[in-house]
C-alpha cells in the first residue's frame, strides 16, 4: 500500500505515495507551506515551482503555476463498438495510422484545417472573454479558434488501444493549447504587478478569488477547461469516425486544473498539477507511455478506514500517467536547433526506442527520443503505490500511437 502521511511542513501533513527524489519533495514542502493541505502522487517529479503529481488545497485562493501553463491538460478515452480483429489486418492498421496522422494537426502552433473543426463552439460566445484586455481579445480568440482540436507536441498523443476483451478504445492527451498558455502567462505577470503579456519569473502567485484578478483568472481558467474538453472530444470522435466505429462510452478528465470542493466539512480550492480526480466511484483515463499500457480507473468505494484516510489525505486524487524519470535533454541530448547537429548525445538511442516499440507491436507515427518509454516509470508500479485508493477497470494495450515528430518544440505542452 502507499506510504502513509508523515512528512510535515509546519503543522500541515503531507500525503505522499511512492518514492521520490529530494528535489521533488522539497518542491512539495514549499508548496505545502502556503496551502491548507497537500499531497504527492506516485508519478510525481520536479515541475515549475509545484511538482508534477502534486495536489494542494487553498482557502479561497488559486495558484497560477499550480494549475500550470497548459491549463486543463487532460485525457479523454472513448470505447467503441469495434473489436481489434474486426478492424482488419496489419496493412489496415498501418493505413489507419496514416489517416490519423494526415487528418489531425500535430505540432507547435498548428491550425486545425479540417472542414468540420469546431470553430463555432458556444464557448466562443462566453462572457469570460471580457476578462481579456480589449486590445488582446480578438487576437487571442482567433488563435483559439484556429487551434481548437489540434494536438500539439511533447507528450501529447492520439492512441488506439484494445482492452483485455478486445474492444477498441481511442485515447487522447492534450490541453488548452495557446489559449491556456496565454492566460497562465498573463496572470503570472499580473500577479507580480506586471502588464498582460510581459514576461515574468516562474514563482508561486496565489490569487484571492474574492479580488478582481482572482475572479478574472477563474473565469478564464474555466473557459480554458471548456476549450480543452471540446478539443479532446472532437479529436477522439474524429478518430472513431476514421476507424468506422461508434461511440459506446466516454471517460474524460482534466489533470492540470483547480476545482472548488468540500473536504472534511470545508470548501477548499483544490489544485491538481498532473493528478487525476478520483473521488469514490469517479472514473478516469490514465496513460502510460508510447510503448506501455494505459488504464481506465475509478476511485475506490471502501469501508476500510485506513484506505479512506489515504483517499482523504490525497484529496481524492490519483496519478495522471507513469511519471518521467529522465528529462528531455537527458533522454535525447542537445542539438543545434538551427542545423540539427548533435551537440551532446542523450541516454536513449533511436535503436533503443525502435526495439521497445517493435517488441510491443505498436505502430508509431512521430514521437521523439524524449518521449521514449525509457524516460518513464512503468505504469503498474505507480498504480501499485496507490493501491486500495483506486480500482483498475480496464487495461488498454496500445495498437497505434500518433504524436508530433521528433525535435518539434511546443511552448504549449505540459
Amino acid at each position: 500500500m502507499s506510504v502513509p502521511a508523515g512528512v510535515e511542513a509546519g503543522e500541515r501533513p503531507l500525503q505522499i505515495f511512492g518514492t521520490h527524489d529530494e528535489a521533488t519533495l522539497a518542491q512539495l514542502r514549499d508548496v505545502a507551506s502556503r496551502a491548507e493541505s497537500a499531497a504527492l502522487m506516485a508519478d510525481g517529479h520536479v515541475g515549475y515551482v509545484m511538482p508534477i503529481g502534486g495536489v494542494a488545497a487553498y482557502d479561497e485562493k488559486v495558484s497560477v503555476v499550480g494549475v500550470g501553463f497548459d491549463i486543463a491538460s487532460g485525457n479523454c478515452a472513448i470505447r467503441t463498438d469495434l473489436t481489434a480483429d474486426r478492424v482488419g489486418n496489419a496493412v489496415r492498421w498501418q493505413q489507419l495510422a496514416d489517416a490519423i496522422e494526415g487528418t489531425l494537426s500535430f505540432g507547435v502552433g498548428r491550425k486545425n484545417t479540417a472542414g468540420d473543426a469546431p470553430v463555432d463552439h458556444p464557448l466562443f460566445s462566453s462572457e469570460a472573454w471580457y476578462a481579456v484586455p480589449a486590445k488582446e481579445r480578438g487576437r487571442l480568440k482567433t488563435k483559439a479558434r484556429q487551434q481548437l482540436g489540434t494536438v500539439g507536441s511533447g507528450n501529447h498523443y492520439v492512441d488506439v488501444f484494445a482492452d483485455q476483451e478486445g474492444a477498441v478504445w481511442v485515447g487522447v492527451h492534450f490541453g488548452s493549447r495557446g489559449l491556456g498558455h496565454t492566460v497562465a502567462s498573463a496572470f503570472l505577470a499580473l500577479g507580480q504587478n506586471r502588464a498582460w503579456g510581459e514576461r515574468a519569473p516562474e514563482t508561486e502567485v496565489l490569487l484571492p478569488l474574492g479580488a478582481p484578478i482572482g475572479h478574472d483568472y477563474w473565469q478564464l481558467m474555466t473557459l480554458a477547461g471548456e476549450y480543452a474538453y471540446a478539443g479532446r472530444e472532437w479529436v477522439a470522435r474524429k478518430v472513431v469516425e476514421l476507424l468506422g466505429g461508434r461511440e459506446l462510452e466516454l471517460v474524460h478528465n482534466h489533470h492540470n486544473y483547480a476545482w472548488r470542493e468540500e473536504h472534511q466539512g470545508r470548501e477548499l480550492v483544490v489544485v491538481r498539477k498532473g493528478a487525476t480526480p478520483a473521488f469514490p466511484g469517479q472514473r478516469g483515463f490514465v496513460g502510460g507511455s508510447m510503448g506501455d499500457d494505459a488504464v481506465i480507473v475509478r476511485g475506490a468505494v471502501t469501508e476500510d478506514s485506513a484506505v479512506a484516510d489515504l483517499q482523504r489525505g490525497a484529496l481524492y486524487s490519483t496519478v495522471h500517467g507513469a511519471g518521467r524519470v529522465m528529462s528531455r535533454t537527458q533522454a535525447a541530448g542537445k542539438r543545434n536547433r538551427r542545423t540539427g547537429e548533435v551537440k551532446s548525445p542523450g541516454r536513449v538511442t533511436p535503436e533503443m526506442m525502435r526495439d521497445w516499440i517493435g517488441q510491443r507491436g505498436v505502430i508509431l507515427r512521430g514521437g521523439g527520443l524524449d518521449e521514449s518509454p525509457h524516460v518513464y516509470r512503468r505504469l503498474p508500479e505507480v498504480l501499485a503505490a496507490q493501491e486500495g485508493t483506486i480500482v483498475v477497470e480496464r487495461v488498454l494495450r496500445p495498437l497505434v500511437v500518433v504524436m508530433a515528430g521528433a525535435n518539434e518544440f511546443d511552448p504549449y505542452k505540459d
